[in-house]
């Protein structure tokens, strides 16, 4: 052995790169038991010998690690320690840094390397140091070590690595630990008796699809990692009804199962830039402090206002028909000025305001109510500022930074003549109306002011509109005392004099708005909202189009027309100009021999769509309120076989969870698919991961493309696309009904593609990729993803009926962005849990302090379902 570390010392020294020289070590000397050690100088373990020395830090080999007692870790659920022969077991120890302290990978030109890309996580240990146990192939783990040693090395959520070190899994240990995962899941899962967990997870869901088909992105055939192998697509599982008895049936009045549809099965509205919890603030101290002390946390967590969702909330107030009524005023004026492609705007009720995760999701705060706000919400509105939060106050009572609202009666309701100046000092003379209040500085206060200012032409000079910086981090707010929000019509207009002053003023009026708007951060450059489009009926093949058609003539009424509780479908053969398209009536073209379409190829659709059943029959729109009606009428009717899906270039009326609205500007893929599930069946028992399946699906979509197995592409649970753990592109929603023995299941996905508004796109990350690698990936397009996407998600339908969870969760885990990630149950003072895995029905399942492993659930919020998790109470 010490001959071969010599020999391998003069190879490193005279001859090889460190990875070749790594790999080398760990392939000749795995055998012999050794322990690989990769760590700082200073940290090398007793009697190991060091092979390379790299920045203060070393690779060494000594004697074997063992681990004999895994009593204290917490398992994640994957089939767990099957430990493949060619693999090697290993622990990484990190530290948790946050703020200022954290330490970040260094800026050299080589590529970043996430620990979760090289390795299958198998336990943690929460803890000083935060230990996880994974394996790798030789090649990733020696991937790994040299990007460690290399300062290139990341894991998720501010964990710091500081050690790897390979370690031997005693057999014993090994068996004990299996059969007791194993009795765990038969108490929860009463699996069929003849599966076999040790079964091999079929991770390369999309090998069959791709070598043929990359001219489709315009790329020539190339084999890479995780190219294709030409095999062949898994079966349909041949296993009956008889053979899962055992299973426990969660009906459609189950309460675990509708508690769980509710809360999880629909897609989360643009979720957090990212899921680490909020320290507790400290309000005991001044406003600059909580600045100060809140914003180097969020810097630690890498977020930044261009990565937030694009969400406008508006608070207006206590709950009362005058405040809903203000709420409709300011909606409708702030539509009127900002992009409804690039942004939304919710009402923030009180208690949601206070309950809520919601500052991690507002790009702007709105603030329009004259009552006093709540000490503890104006509070949360404080710490939301000192994060680096945008607040635009409307009449508003809310002020800081040293100024006083001051009442001045005889400006109340009243038209005033305002000099208003801009960021560049440009000046806009306007009529406005005043709310009776002015801006005046509070005794002994010094004010720090920004460029936006607004002062009425009467003696006092009296401030209406002020811009005031807040904290270090970016902070600001545009406070104003003139009513912009009302048009000249409003009913506190008293005289025709005042009405014509108002209306002389009213384009300036929306100047000043959107100078404001602008100054805040949001863009401006309002798009027109396009008229709706037919749909086009298509198919993937001739075969299917005759029974498609004869199917619809007996089906059709007189008029040709078949009608849901959402809206109405007319069968044509061509559409003309008299035909109106509303909302709830839209033509179906069926002669579509000449269809063509800049947004989508049919041709190339059809040459990555490689199913058995679905998306097979295609209603194709340029411009539909929502994909999610479409097929309503047609699910239960039309045969399974034909494979329904619907797809538009742009939806005007986009769903998402709840009553959240899904931006859907043209770039964005938008689809929704029927799929059905017998109810006796792996999946049929465990509906909620069909929102997990899908949003793996886009995942793998894109990944398993050979040579784009690196573009940072992740699944965020429940049911969203993220790039890295940054920021959300894309998401799912499902409606489930279950009808007899089956459920009947509509998909809807939504994922950016081409678009780099509202948050960022795929071609954006392949982009990014190509100039940090010096590649030549080509961009994707819509039409193609959809494609795929759909082959990978009945690939993995199959899998999971095949062999339940187990079958999928390894791929599941190698995307998802929660690897070792600690949330807080409750709320920001609830206590700290690590994130494990998902348990048997979908929920998350996180490792306590004491060392249990519990269930929680979401609490109901729209803003981040990873917030305010609870622990259910079992019935």
């Amino acid at each position: 052995m010490l001959i071969t570390l010599c020999y391998l010392y003069l190879w490193a020294r005279w001859g090889r790169r460190p990875a070749a020289l790594v790999r080398t070590t760990v392939q000749r000397l795995r055998a012999s038991r050794c322990s690989f050690t990769f760590c700082g100088a200073a940290a090398r373990p007793r009697g190991a010998r060091v092979c390379l020395s790299r920045g203060g830090r070393v690779f060494c080999v000594g004697e074997s690690q063992s681990i004999d007692d895994l009593n204290k870790w917490a398992l994640f659920l994957v089939s767990p320690f099957i430990l493949e022969a060619e693999h090697i077991a290993f622990v990484t120890e990190s530290i948790w840094v946050q703020g200022e302290n954290l330490q970040r990978p260094s800026s050299s030109s080589e590529t970043i390397v996430k620990w979760s890309d090289c390795c299958l996580p198998l336990a943690c240990r929460p803890g000083d140091p935060y230990q996880l146990i994974a394996e790798a192939s030789v090649d990733d783990f020696s991937k790994l070590g040299v990007a460690f040693m290399e300062d290139r090395l990341q894991i998720a959520n501010g964990l710091i690595p500081q050690r790897i070190v390979s370690v031997h899994l005693q057999d014993s240990t090994l068996k004990e630990l299996k059969d007791q995962a194993l009795n765990k899941q038969a108490q929860i899962l009463q699996p069929n008796p003849e599966s076999s967990v040790e079964s091999k997870p079929e991770l390369d869901i999309m090998e069959h699809v791709g070598q043929d088909d990359l001219k489709v992105f315009g790329a020539e055939p190339t084999q890479g990692r995780g190219g294709a192998s030409g095999s062949e697509a898994a079966g349909e599982s041949d296993r009956g009804v008889g053979s899962i008895e055992l299973c426990h049936l969660h009906l459609s009045s189950c309460h675990e199962c509708l508690e769980l549809e509710n809360s999880t099965i629909e897609s989360v509205k643009f979720a957090s830039a990212e899921n680490i919890p909020d320290l507790p603030y400290d309000y005991s101290g001044s406003l600059e402090s909580i600045a100060d002390d809140v914003c180097p946390e969020r810097q630690g967590r890498r977020v930044n206002i261009t990565g937030k969702a694009p969400n406008i909330l508006l608070y207006v107030g206590s709950d009362s028909p005058e405040a809903q009524g203000r709420f409709q005023q300011v909606r409708d004026v702030l539509a009127d000025c900002v992009d409804t492609d690039s942004y939304t705007l919710y009402h923030l009720p009180e208690d949601s305001a206070l309950r809520d995760p919601w500052s991690d999701n507002c790009l702007l705060l709105v603030i329009a109510t004259r009552e006093s706000i709540p000490e503890d919400l104006s509070r949360k509105f404080m710490a939301y500022l000192s994060q680096g939060g945008k607040v635009l106050g409307l009449s508003s009572s809310f002020t800081f930074a040293g100024f006083q609202v001051m009442s001045k009666g005889t400006l109340q309701e009243t038209v005033q003549n305002l000099v208003f100046s801009g960021a560049d000092q440009s000046q806009v003379e306007l009529s406005v109306l005043s709310s009776g209040y002015v801006y005046e500085k509070g005794p002994g206060e010094q004010l720090s002011l920004g460029k936006l200012q607004g002062r009425l032409e009467n003696e006092d000079k009296d401030r209406l509109i002020v811009q005031v910086p807040f904290g270090t981090c970016g902070g600001e707010a545009v406070l104003c005392q003139v009513r912009l929000e009302l048009p000249p019509s409003s009913s506190l207009v008293q005289t025709p004099e005042d009405f014509n002053l108002l209306k002389s003023s009213n384009m300036r009026r929306y100047e000043v708005l959107k100078e404001i708007l602008r100054t805040l951060g949001l863009s401006c450059d309002v798009k027109q909202v396009p008229a709706l489009t037919p749909l086009c009926l298509l198919s993937t093949a001739e075969e299917i189009r005759d029974p498609l058609m004869q199917w619809l003539r007996k089906h059709v009424n007189p008029e040709g027309v078949i009608q849901s509780s959402k809206l109405s479908l007319k069968f044509v053969s061509s559409c003309t100009s008299e035909i109106e398209i509303t909302p709830s009536a839209i033509p179906v073209v069926t002669d579509t021999e000449g269809f063509s379409s800049e947004n989508f190829s049919l041709e190339i659709y059809r040459q990555n769509l490689q199913t058995k059943r679905l998306g097979k029959v295609i209603l194709f729109a340029e411009v539909t309120p929502t994909t999610m009606d479409l097929l309503d009428g047609l699910m239960f009717e039309m045969p399974q076989e034909m494979g329904l899906i619907a797809i538009a270039a742009r939806q005007t009326q986009g769903k998402g969870r709840g009553r959240n609205a899904w931006l859907s500007p043209v770039g964005c893929a938008l689809s929704t698919l029927l799929i059905s599930i017998p109810l006796r069946s792996q999946l049929g028992q465990r509906i909620p991961f069909v929102q997990h399946l899908m949003s793996l699906a886009v995942v793998e979509a894109v990944r398993s493309i050979p040579e784009y197995q690196d573009i940072n592409l992740r699944v965020k649970w429940p049911n969203d696309i993220y790039y890295s753990d940054l920021m959300k592109l894309g998401g799912v929603l499902v409606n489930s009904t279950l009808m007899g023995e089956t459920f009947y299941i509509l998909i809807g996905c939504g994922f950016n593609v081409t678009n780099s508004n509202p948050t960022i796109c795929i071609n954006d990350l392949i982009a990014e990729y190509n100039k940090q690698h010096g590649a030549d990936l080509k961009p994707l397009r819509a039409d193609c993803l959809i494609a795929r996407t759909v082959t990978v998600l009945e690939k993995l339908i199959d899998t999971f009926q095949d062999k339940g969870p187990n079958g999928i969760l390894p791929l599941y885990y190698k995307y998802w962005v929660h690897s070792a990630q600690q949330v807080r149950l409750g709320g920001t003072e609830g206590p700290m849990v690590s994130i494990v895995g998902l348990d048997d029905s979908g929920f998350l399942l996180v490792h306590q302090e004491g060392g249990e492993v519990v269930t929680v659930h979401p609490d109901g919020n729209s803003f981040d379902m990873l917030r305010n998790l609870i622990i259910p109470t079992h019935r």
